[in-house]
């Protein structure tokens, strides 16, 4: 019988349980990121289409990130 999550941490645990038995999730890991990722860049193209990376940093400066 499997144990059924209750916390976040039982999720995290679950994953990682899986993951050791089924490595193709890390595929499926790594497609999400590039996914992000390239949302992300198009996200960025699209806000600041002048002078990016110049926008970029005054806009990285005002949320505090750098």
């Amino acid at each position: 019988m499997k144990k059924i999550p209750v916390k976040d941490l039982d999720y995290v645990e679950l994953y990682a349980e899986n993951l050791r038995e089924d490595s193709s999730l890390f595929e499926q890991q790594g497609e999400l990121v590039d996914s992000q990722i390239e949302s992300s860049v198009s996200i960025f193209k699209e806000k600041f289409k002048e002078d990016f990376k110049k926008a970029a940093r005054e806009y990285l400066k005002s949320v505090g990130l750098i």
